[in-house]
This record gives C-alpha cells, sequence and structure tokens, in this order.
C-alpha cells in the first residue's frame, strides 16, 4: 500500500511530460494585420531569340513601397533574373531560371540585421511549362511554375523553410490592336505553398489539435497592361497589378511553451513600366 501514492505521483508525472508536446501545438497567440500598399515598378529586359525555338533573357526589376499602411514607404526589393527558354512544339513553351533578390530594409530591421547580408540576400530558381492557343489575332495561354525560394541566414526550421517550394498558375490573355503598334493584354495567378512547416499550415479556427493541417493560397495576383512597340527592336509596357498577399508568420520559443501566430493580409496596388529590347 505504501507503494501506491508513489505509483500515482509517477503516472501524473507522466500524463504531465506527455501533454507538454501536446500543449505545444495550440497557438498560444494569434494577431491579425492587415495592411494597404501603393507599389511603383520599373524593369528594364534584354531578349535574344533563335530561329530554333531557343531564348535567353535578361531582366532588372526595382520595386519601391511609395505607401504601406504598416511599415511606412521604402525601397522594397530588386529582382535581376535570367531566364532561358524553349519551343520544343508550337503550342508549349519550357523554361528555367535563377533570380537573385536584394530585399531593402522596414522599420522592423535592426542595424545588425542590415550589416548582415544573408538577411537580405534571396536565390530563387524556378521552372515553368506554358500551354498556349491562338484565336485569330487573341493568344490565350497556361502557365504551370514550381518555384524554390533559398535563405543562406539563420532560421528555426518549425517556423520557417531555408528551402521553400512554391507552384503558381497563371492564365492570360494577350492580343494586338489591328493598324497599330499596341498589345493589350491581362493575366490572374494563384501562388500555393507546397512545403509550408507544421506549424505555419492553416487549421481549423487556428488549432492544430483539431486534425491535420494543409497548405495554403499565399498570393492572388492580376494584372492588366498595354505593351507599345516604339520602334522594331523596343517595347515599353505599361501595366497595373493588384496582389492579395495573404502570410503566416510564426515565432516560437526556445523553450517551445509559447507559439505566437500573426496572420498578415496586404492589398497590393501596383503601377509598372518596363522596357524591353529585342535581339
Amino acid at each position: 500500500m505504501r507503494c501506491r501514492p508513489l505509483r500515482i505521483a509517477l503516472t501524473l508525472l507522466t500524463a504531465a511530460l506527455v501533454s507538454v508536446p501536446a500543449r505545444a501545438w495550440d497557438y498560444e497567440s494569434t494577431d491579425a494585420l492587415t495592411g494597404q500598399v501603393v507599389q511603383i515598378r520599373t524593369a528594364a529586359e534584354f531578349t535574344k531569340k533563335w530561329s530554333n525555338g531557343l531564348r535567353f533573357s535578361l531582366e532588372e526589376e526595382l520595386r519601391f513601397n511609395v505607401f504601406n499602411s504598416l511599415y511606412g514607404p521604402s525601397f522594397k526589393k530588386s529582382y535581376t533574373t535570367i531566364d532561358l527558354a524553349y519551343a520544343p512544339v508550337k503550342y508549349v513553351k519550357l523554361d528555367a531560371g535563377y533570380s537573385l533578390k536584394i530585399l531593402g530594409a522596414d522599420s522592423t530591421w535592426s542595424a545588425a540585421k542590415k550589416a548582415d547580408a544573408n538577411e537580405w540576400i534571396r536565390h530563387r530558381v524556378f521552372f515553368s511549362v506554358t500551354g498556349t492557343y491562338k484565336f485569330d489575332h487573341v493568344k490565350v495561354y497556361l502557365r504551370e511554375r514550381a518555384l524554390l525560394e533559398m535563405r543562406t541566414d539563420s532560421v528555426n526550421p518549425l517556423e520557417k523553410n531555408a528551402y521553400d517550394w512554391q507552384l503558381r498558375s497563371r492564365l492570360g490573355a494577350e492580343g494586338s490592336l489591328q493598324g497599330t503598334a499596341l498589345k493589350l493584354y491581362g493575366w490572374a495567378e494563384l501562388s500555393n505553398t507546397l512545403n509550408a512547416p507544421t506549424y505555419q499550415q492553416k487549421y481549423a479556427k487556428n488549432d492544430p489539435t483539431t486534425g491535420s493541417g494543409h497548405q495554403f493560397v499565399s498570393h492572388v495576383r492580376t494584372q492588366a497592361g498595354i505593351k507599345w512597340r516604339v520602334s522594331k527592336l523596343s517595347t515599353l509596357d505599361f501595366y497595373y497589378r493588384f496582389t492579395y498577399a495573404y502570410d503566416r508568420d510564426i515565432n516560437i520559443t526556445k523553450t517551445k511553451g509559447y507559439i505566437r501566430l500573426t496572420e498578415e493580409r496586404l492589398f497590393v496596388h501596383s503601377i509598372g513600366v518596363s522596357y524591353n529590347l529585342d535581339r
């Protein structure tokens, strides 16, 4: 009989230890941020095409947030992108590319973060398959793009990925205005996460204890624009883009005793102009 209290104590202690990991699945705190952004974009692209269906392009793009209701105006980021495309048949195009991203600093950045290049440099590789079909003067296309975003700074793998996979699906159309050097176009795109960490995945009522999590749509983008063929080799592209961006930021303490989820929704209005040189 003397052992019975000891057994009860051991049982309670075991149950408490087992419940700690289970409790860690709960989000201790959930916050929501919603912001409006007005953005200016400018880009220049060089494209070289060959008669065998091969195409090479080099593009530099700059983005500036002239208004941001959450973090204030800032230089947002730059992209340096190389892309190699090949059309094996008339209706299908394959391409692969690489982008070097330079992130801008916002009001949340510390001096140490600005000094560490790993904090503001990102690498991206992508692979795409595009199917097209032409109706008279209108071309319709569907593009599926697998995209890998790589970062070299130190991250907690429970909070975010060092290697983040996404799938972007774009449906678009473009057509020339007969008798002019103008071309109208528009497209819509969905971006889905493919390997979001467990805590970052979506659950019913933001509680992982309710069942299995799932990946989610992180961006919805639409763009409409007009391309102006200035000369035989030069084209200007003027456009407006609307983006709905959804992010789930996770912050876990070192002891995993406190898990904070912040859901961020941004509505981004972008006005852009780009120049393309064809050779």
